[in-house]
């Protein structure tokens, strides 16, 4: 079964949205995959974790969208690049499409 990992800082107010459009994605996909869901709440567990902001998806432990060498981590919102280059805080529908993708060989 593919493994999901989906984490965020609770004062990030785009990871509701962010875990619904996930779960929308992996139900168009026809993904079925339990998510595991981490909050992280301490720079201690954000270090350990690698989390450089929320939301951050990871499918089989590989970022959806992986950071550049040396990316700070931490208790902070993350932002993401659109297609048309536009910054959201939001993973694209389209990003989280292609790491399902691309982790169950299609």
């Amino acid at each position: 079964m593919l493994h999901v990992t989906f984490l965020y800082f609770e004062d990030c107010p785009s990871h509701e949205q962010a875990l619904a459009r996930l779960k929308q994605v992996m139900a168009e996909e026809e993904i079925a995959a339990e998510v595991e869901i981490v909050r992280v709440e301490t720079e201690e567990q954000a270090a350990q974790l690698g989390f450089i902001g929320s939301p951050t998806i990871r499918i089989e432990g590989q970022d959806i969208d992986p950071p550049p060498a040396g990316a700070m981590v931490g208790l902070s919102c993350r932002a993401y690049r659109r297609e048309d280059g536009r910054i959201t805080p939001l993973p694209p529908p389209e990003l989280i499409r292609r790491g399902l993708r691309a982790a169950i060989g299609r």
